[in-house]
């Protein structure tokens, strides 16, 4: 198979081979995109009558690519003739520069042909290999292509054209050309999408609107964002390279809501989360605090302004829950998949007060936490009401939408990822450890929120005793004494679910842990079974469903290790911390700087590589964000009293290094350390 190469802008997205060609099968996920439709399912090149051979590709920034191209194809090359440039770039749909440059002394003639249709697949009847329900429709307009989908008042199409003369027909664009010797033939093709201009998120642009807006010039906001953004020097040219690539990627994952303006908040991940997800963009916005707030503020706006007002069993939707994604395809228009927005998470409302928090404590933006102080109130409310399912004062999960809501909704989200050690499957309601220590977290920051900033010091006061309370009962009821370690989660009748997993390094990030449980908890995280070398491993070596390359049963998460290695430093683990931090930037080296959604958990020793997961999204914001969480972690930057606390901890290998100009309510400030902690576990081949 050949490599795929990616561009893209916002939710818009254009994925093709080496040669820049589509040929979709219907589960395969390249193609153009752009909200959750596949407007192109076929873009294919031949010049001559002949497919075309690689030379080269450009990835020039995340929103363009080049392709060098030579006419043919085979495994020994000829001395061409010919070559052929394709350059495209993503906007609105994408345009397509295409150059055939003639280095011959002689004249030639050609036909050049671009193959082009649009099966118009909602992207999870892309994932999940289902049928489409309405009709199709072709026909040329003037010099142009123009396809078409329509099921009832659903109405997707895609039009394409050249700047050259040609001639169209329901198959494409045939060029029928001349080109002198050591001349260059060229013609500009546009491919432009429209969407009907129903609108999906209230007061908001319509989907034709988005569509037809203007493009900014992303090459100036793409240095901007860099120019804006804490400056790295180092002595490890790994961590260097990881830097700067997960700064382009963030850029890259950017995406502007139909109520945001030109703000952004960060989308989960291509190809199959292109859109504002709640906890992941929550998670991501924690992650990027320190390097740039413009994510997190837009992320709490966004957020805010669609929690939860009602009960609503199709979506999982209650008063003041926070949503878990937001679609806009044809499967949601027809509630085959719950209507947008969904909130089938348990996590995001907790995560959307500690945000709040970590954001007013970074920028001192008082404001937008007193504009946002109701949400949060209410966001607290459902902890206790609503996420209480069983009356036991723990936040738990059942969906209510038995036929396409998510079963299991916490952040390990796949069907098995929550067992007993036997591999046994608890049943539901179903309380996971992470989500009672994110509560316990809220409530603490809430607390100091409302004695702070809201004027309220009763209620902080009751906050936490709240908190306390639940981190008392949470100690002894999810404690496996014999084992030493926090349950996985508690099932219907209170049973401890007692599969040993990475969950309970987010324990240590909450803070619920008691000071007397730390070490033995750390022991676990850093033995054999959980860290690999690489990374924490989901689930422990030994236990029933472990699998290396299993999507949440053993495989390494680079966002959910810099979350533990953040909760190892919370507890003052800053040697172990940066040993993680140290197997996960080690990782990134062979990934070319830009660390998956997922990659194997098998053993350092037995790899000395990191193994791919075969369908992880890349790139992913919350393993994007993973480099930028280590680095604030390594060097212990912690906001305080409105100043910015230093304590580095750095891994041997990475020698000097430097932050400049790091943004807060302090201005801008520097941190510098010095590699000091033996990571050879790690970084030693």
């Amino acid at each position: 198979m050949s490599e795929l190469i990616s561009i893209l802008n916002g939710n818009t997205f254009v994925v093709s081979d080496e040669v820049g060609d589509v040929e979709a099968s219907p589960t395969d996920p390249t193609g153009l995109f752009s909200f959750d439709t596949r407007f192109l399912s076929k873009w294919v090149l031949t010049v001559g009558g002949e497919r075309l051979t690689s030379l080269s590709t450009d990835n020039l920034q995340y929103f363009e690519a080049r392709f060098f191209l030579v006419p043919g194809v085979g495994s020994v090359y000829v001395n061409a003739t010919m070559s052929v440039i394709r350059q495209r770039s993503v906007g609105n749909g994408f345009t397509e520069v295409l150059s055939i440059l003639n280095h011959d002394d002689e004249a030639v003639e050609l036909t050049v042909q671009i193959d082009a249709d649009a099966d118009f697949a909602d992207l999870f009847e892309v994932k999940d290999a289902l049928k489409k329900k309405g009709s199709y429709s072709k026909r040329v307009e003037g010099d142009g292509l123009h396809l078409a989908y329509e099921r009832d008042t659903y109405h997707r199409t895609t039009a394409i054209s050249s700047s050259q003369e040609c001639t169209v027909d329901e198959n494409g664009l045939t060029f029928t050309i001349t080109i002198g010797p050591h001349e260059t033939w060229k013609t500009e093709l546009d491919v432009a999408i429209g969407v009907s201009a129903q609108h999906v998120e209230g007061q908001g642009r319509s989907l034709a609107e988005q569509a037809r807006r203007p493009i900014p010039d992303m090459a100036l906001g793409l240095s901007r964002w860099l120019e804006e953004t804490p400056r790295l020097g180092c002595d490890w040219e790994t961590l260097t390279r990881t830097y700067q690539r997960s700064l382009v990627d963030l850029a890259a994952l950017r995406f502007s809501p139909l109520t945001a303006g030109r703000n952004s908040l960060p989308a989960a991940g291509l190809p199959w989360f292109m859109t504002m997800f709640g906890r992941d963009s929550i998670f991501t916005s924690l992650q990027v605090l320190p390097f740039s707030s413009e994510l997190a503020a837009t992320t709490l706006r966004q957020l805010g302004l669609r929690q939860g007002t009602r009960v609503d069993d199709f979506r999982d939707e209650d008063p003041g829950r926070i949503l878990h994604e937001v679609r806009f395809g044809e499967m949601t228009a027809f509630e085959e998949r719950p209507h947008s927005p969904y909130y089938g998470s348990a996590d995001a409302t907790q995560l959307y007060v500690i945000l709040l928090d970590e954001y007013e404590r970074w920028t001192g933006d008082t404001e937008l936490v007193k504009e946002f102080e109701f949400e949060a109130r209410a966001a607290l409310h459902w902890i206790d009401s609503y996420a209480d399912l069983q009356g036991n004062g723990y936040v738990s999960y059942e969906r209510r939408n038995a036929d396409t809501g998510l079963e299991n909704q916490c952040w390990k989200d796949s069907w098995d990822s929550i067992s007993f050690h036997d591999g046994k499957l608890p049943g539901f309601p179903r309380a996971t450890c992470e989500l009672q220590g994110y509560a316990y977290d809220a409530k603490m920051r809430a607390a100091r929120l409302a004695r702070e900033v809201w004027d309220d010091p009763e209620f902080a006061t009751d906050l936490e005793k709240q908190a306390a309370d639940l981190k008392r009962r949470f100690n002894q009821d999810f404690w496996v004494a014999d084992g030493e370690y926090f349950a996985l989660a508690l099932d219907p009748d209170g049973r401890q679910v007692d599969a040993l997993t990475s969950n309970i390094g987010h324990l240590l990030w909450s803070g619920i842990v008691d000071d007397s449980k730390a070490q033995a908890v750390v022991d676990h995280l850093m033995s054999d079974r959980l860290f690999s070398g690489w990374g924490i491993r989901t689930l422990a070596v030994g236990e029933a469903r472990y699998n290396p390359i299993g999507y949440h049963n053993g495989t390494i998460w680079p966002f959910d290790s810099s979350f533990v290695a953040w909760g190892l430093r919370r507890y003052g683990y800053k040697d172990e911390a940066a040993l993680v931090a140290a197997g996960i930037l080690e990782a990134s080296r062979f990934f070319d700087g830009r660390l998956p959604e997922a990659f194997g958990g098998y053993p350092k020793s037995m790899t000395k590589f990191p193994v791919q997961y075969p369908t992880a999204c890349s790139p992913q914001a919350w393993s994007t964000g993973a480099p930028l969480l280590l680095l604030r972690t390594m060097l212990g930057l912690e906001p305080m009293d409105g100043h910015l606390i230093v304590d580095p901890a750095l891994p041997a290998n990475i020698g000097r290094l430097e932050l400049l100009d790091i943004p807060g309510r302090w201005g801008r400030i520097d941190a510098f350390g010095r590699g000091r902690v033996d990571t050879s576990r790690v970084t030693d081949a």
